[in-house]
């Protein structure tokens, strides 16, 4: 098969294109358009897996070379993209489960609650363009995952910014959307800050920003150099992968249609931090003090992210917060160098299909609800919303790591990489890891029981009109069912006699870490702790009545729900001091750089005035002051002489 890789992000933006700028002579059938293209790139993706199958190991990694872009003095980048095992991995999930959210979404946006502008025939008309963000959101980041140089990578890291902020402010009419959407924005301009310093590292160290020449010139840097860029790359990551300290943004990001979530969370934005560390591994190696960034980060978003989703009464925030935790579970293990690269790929994987899942699930209860989100006023579903239940049910059983389900695999294979660090570090690492996984298994149960079990607490919604509880139609509940069985099949599939790592080993090489325990040991202990914490969430939201309105809280609680101060840090830390900083260098600039130029051009001004006093054009004025003049220098001469 003659591969051309250009096709992959080509299809779904084209699909954009032709959906923005067609206008409403789309509007009817955009929706199916955007689909098509999504799953023709899913199709496409699955034919390239199986040419580069039936290729040897060492020659499965292809490149191509479109055109030259970047031919500016001693840098040259060509617009190149490669499709190597790695890559491989994130088409596949990107495109396969992005289509599934494409087809889930042709009947959740058809009651678009945006205004229907003239529309006659019964559709939508911002449903059209809902889809054109979608293409560009898939097209962006398959160029992100397949470029083979930083500036490519770039160009698509952009182009996810500006889907996300599209898409979670889609429904702008609503002042909170277009805010989410703007924090969303600001808060990854600052990690992409961090990429573009990066960047420059790169040109100004290595001359190219080529992955192929960055890395093989990596031996060669000095570990300060390779410190610094790997702590600029961890700070891109931070930003798209929502991790302390640049996550405020992830839980306001709700506030988009569920769809937009369910592909941030599962299968786009929220992924690229991961890859960006792991596809730098070379840099990261070398680096052990950014290594070192990486795993904190990672183990401190593991836990913050699981305490938030503890107190969380929405359910899409809590499942945000569940997404912070569990990409903080991949960017740990990516920390660990070899080790844990192909568990944290692993993890991502399993991730998108059970993230996917849950969201889709909240999806269809609050198109049940009446877009209710708020978990105390639900409750008592599982009968009314069976597949829904059944299938976000396989997502929860998944996330919480029970045996056999997806879950379990990938996750329990970081905890155990995390156990075997060694030393302190093991210690720690495998003491947070297994904690987070008790607290995921807490949050998630109570999510669970405070919407499908117990007594019904949704008598009528917030205008007052009664809800009536139904199951979601075909093109909702089909996807839902797609990808509960990949929560069910797809990590025992990967860890296989080891399949996922072998296939990734041409790129992030192979290790092997001795365990201070057997396995066995490790599993017993994480399976105990996870069911602790489902029988504490069990004996606290379903033996017990759920009150509507939530009760105050203790100390802990409290912060929770304020996303444990991350807003108020980012303000008292960030930005009260850059406001007073910018207001010192404002004032600086008109009173000090302002006021020595108007100063100097005043006292030119005042020079100027008093000459025009000496000059005022009347002969008899020059000739009475030469002569003043000639009588002055006259009689100077004379003092002169008498002394």
């Amino acid at each position: 098969m003659n591969t051309t890789i250009w096709i992959l992000p080509a299809l779904p933006l084209a699909g954009s294109i032709v959906l923005l700028l067609g206008g409403r002579r789309t509007d009817s059938w955009g929706h199916l358009l955007g689909t098509l293209m999504a799953i023709a790139s899913f199709v496409y993706g699955l034919m390239l897996f199986t040419d580069m199958l039936g290729r040897p190991e060492d020659e499965r990694a292809v490149h191509e070379n479109l055109f030259t872009w970047v031919p500016v003095g001693e840098l040259r980048v060509d617009f190149g993209l490669q499709l190597d095992q790695l890559s491989m991995c994130f088409v596949l999930l990107i495109t396969g489960v992005g289509s599934l959210i494409h087809i889930y979404s042709i009947s959740y946006m058809a009651d678009d609650p945006a205004e229907i502008e003239g529309s006659s025939a019964g559709f939508v008309p911002r449903r059209r363009r809902f889809f054109a963000y979608l293409n560009l959101f898939l097209a962006a980041m398959l160029l992100l995952v397949l470029a083979d140089n930083y500036l490519g990578l770039y160009l698509g890291w952009e182009g996810v910014g500006l889907a996300s902020y599209l898409l979670i402010g889609f429904w702008h009419q609503r002042p909170s959307a277009a805010a989410a959407a703007k924090k969303a924005f600001v808060v990854n301009r600052v990690g992409d800050m961090g990429l573009a310093i990066g960047m420059m590292i790169m040109f100004a160290t290595f001359g190219s920003v080529g992955f192929a020449e960055v890395f093989a010139g990596a031996d060669e840097a000095g570990e300060t150099v390779l410190t610094f860029l790997g702590l600029m790359l961890l700070l891109a990551a931070c930003g798209k992968s929502a991790q302390v300290p640049l996550q405020s943004w992830l839980g306001d990001a709700m506030e988009g249609p569920t769809p937009v979530s369910a592909l941030i969370h599962a299968a786009t934005m929220v992924t690229a931090g991961v890859y960006l560390i792991t596809r730098s591994g070379p840099i990261f190696d070398l680096a052990p003090g950014a290594q070192l960034a990486v795993v904190v980060v990672g183990a401190v978003t593991l836990l913050f992210g699981a305490i938030i989703g503890c107190a969380k009464d929405d359910i899409k925030k809590a499942l945000a917060a569940s997404t912070m935790s569990q990409i903080g579970y991949m960017v740990l293990a990516a920390g660990l160098g070899p080790a844990g690269y192909a568990f944290a790929i692993m993890h991502l994987i399993t991730h998108g299909f059970f993230k996917a899942g849950l969201f889709l699930g909240a999806g269809s209860v609050m198109h049940a609800m009446n877009d209710e989100t708020d978990m105390r006023r639900l409750g008592g579903l599982r009968a009314l919303m069976p597949i829904t239940f059944v299938t976000f049910g396989v997502g929860y059983l998944a996330i919480i790591g029970i045996p056999p389900f997806a879950g379990f695999f990938s996750k329990d294979k970081i905890i155990e990489t995390a156990w075997a660090a060694g030393g302190v570090k093991g210690v720690i690492l495998g003491i947070v890891t297994v904690l987070g996984a008790g607290i995921t298994a807490f949050y998630m149960t109570r999510v669970m029981l405070m919407t499908f079990f117990g007594t019904k607490r949704w008598q009528a919604d917030t205008q007052g009109v009664h809800a009536h509880p139904h199951e979601s139609p075909a093109l909702m509940t089909g996807p839902m069912i797609l990808l509960a069985l990949g929560s069910v099949f797809a990590g025992g599939f990967l860890a296989f006699g080891g399949s996922l790592q072998h296939w990734l080993e041409p790129v992030v090489g192979e290790h092997h870490d001795e365990l201070p325990v057997p396995i066995w040991v490790i599993t017993a202990g994480t399976l105990a702790v996870v069911l602790a914490g489902v029988a504490v969430a069990w004996r606290q939201y379903a033996r017990r009545d759920i009150p509507v309105v939530a009760p105050k809280g203790r100390a802990l609680t409290v912060a929770a729900r304020r996303d444990l101060y991350g807003d108020a840090f980012n303000e008292a830390a960030f930005m009260r001091p850059g406001q007073k900083l910018t207001g010192a260098l404002g004032s600086a600039d008109s009173k000090g750089v302002d006021g020595l130029v108007n100063g100097l051009a005043g006292a030119v001004g005042a020079t100027s005035t008093l000459i025009r006093r000496v000059q005022t054009g009347y002969v008899r004025s020059y000739a009475l002051s030469m002569f003043a003049g000639g009588a002055l220098l006259v009689a100077m001469m004379m003092l002169v002489r008498v002394w």
